[in-house]
């Protein structure tokens, strides 16, 4: 299968490497929970849109955020048995060779530069999943969707819009494999009423 694979909240922690540098700098106490819209700055009361996002675009931070527990054994566990893995992430231009050099191929030096696609709309993109933290890239896309989640999409009802959640990449990797046997079933039936 060809899967997608989004970057941030999704293969490494940027929240938590995010929020603590803006706690840091601006002496603030925002915590992973509070953070229930996908817009960070709603929950850093007094704190500007740039001030809360700027930090990310600084070279140096990528090499703060960490890889999300099991996402690069997974990543070659699904590599190994045959399917094609791009990942797929929506970054600002200001911060792309930053995070290219000091977090993706640093954590995930099995990765090539032509497994990553940069794009502002996913939907664009046709594959047989997509692993995702964000439902705006899920949505109307042309594949199956693996929502991860987060506190600022729990409150979307992922099953209703078609949508498998999940915690970890333990969970992520048996819907993967859910979404494959169904797949091949799918394809079997097809080719059965065919002949």
């Amino acid at each position: 299968m060809r899967i997608l694979v989004d970057m941030d909240d999704t293969i490494e922690l940027l929240l938590n490497a995010w929020l603590a540098k803006v706690n840091r700098i601006y002496g603030r106490h925002v915590g992973y929970e509070d953070i229930v819209s996908w817009d960070v700055s709603a929950a850093y009361e007094g704190l500007t849109h740039d001030q809360v996002y700027e930090v990310i675009l600084e070279d140096d931070f990528w090499q703060e955020v960490e890889p999300m527990p099991g996402a690069a054994e997974a990543l070659q566990r699904l590599i190994r048995e045959g399917h094609e893995i791009y990942i797929v992430t929506v970054t600002p231009y200001e911060s792309l060779a930053g995070k290219m050099k000091y977090l993706l191929f640093r954590c995930f030096p099995f990765l090539r530069w032509d497994q990553v696609v940069i794009t502002s709309r996913k939907q664009l993109l046709k594959a047989d999943i997509l692993v995702d933290d964000g439902i705006h890239n899920l949505e109307g896309g042309d594949y199956r969707k693996i929502l991860v989640d987060a506190p600022y999409n729990r409150a979307y009802d992922a099953e209703a819009h078609g949508m498998i959640r999940v915690h970890n990449w333990e969970e992520i990797e048996a819907a993967i494999q859910k979404i494959g046997a169904e797949l091949e079933m799918h394809q079997e039936n097809s080719m059965g009423q065919q002949e």
